[in-house]
């Protein structure tokens, strides 16, 4: 009867513990901690730019583009915790989200000298690492990228059409560096 009675104790207690156990992770499904932000890709493969990227997403640095046709502001953000993935890694999680925000630029003579400061969002282009290929049939992937382009005049719709003709161009000088100038964000090198 002594032993039914720790078998007994002995079930339940592993049951009880079975609830807690860790989950099993199945081969072929994602495992990255950003894995999550492909919630922002429809079944088609386009891109959504994320609402709260200026509150949540992290600022990975600002480019000042000097152009005769209006000088411009590309202000970049990535997904919570890609800058210390990258420094860890030394290059972008699958499922990271970078959105760089291009403004026009103002300027004043003050005190300080000639002040430049960022004034009206024109563009914004958003990017996904893809280091599994997912969307192999859409023009908007490729290079280990998802590529989108939104425009101010209609800021929630997505309007690149193929990224290697609206989007990589700019891109070609950092193709050696994942298709990102990393050396203009200082974050990805040093936490300090």
């Amino acid at each position: 009867m002594k032993y039914g009675r720790v078998a007994a104790f002995a079930f339940v207690l592993g049951v009880f513990f079975l609830q807690f156990k860790t989950p099993t992770v199945v081969a072929g499904t994602d495992t990255s901690p950003f894995a999550k932000n492909f919630s922002l890709v429809d079944k088609d493969g386009n891109l959504a730019k994320p609402d709260d990227y200026r509150d949540k997403y992290e600022m990975l640095g600002t480019y000042f583009v000097l152009d005769p046709a209006g000088n411009q502001m590309h202000m970049t953000y990535a997904s919570p915790g890609a800058a210390a993935y990258f420094r860890q890694n030394g290059k972008f999680a699958d499922g990271t989200v970078l959105v760089k925000e291009v403004l026009g630029t103002e300027h004043a003579p003050m005190t300080t000298g000639d002040a430049h400061w960022a004034s009206g969002t024109k563009v914004w282009f958003v990017m996904i690492k893809d280091e599994k290929g997912r969307y192999t049939n859409s023009k908007l992937w490729g290079d280990g990228w998802g590529w989108a382009l939104y425009k101010s005049d209609a800021p929630d719709k997505q309007v690149a059409v193929s990224y290697k003709k609206d989007c990589q161009g700019c891109h070609i000088p950092a193709q050696k560096t994942d298709w990102i100038y990393t050396q203009g964000y200082p974050v990805l090198h040093s936490s300090k």
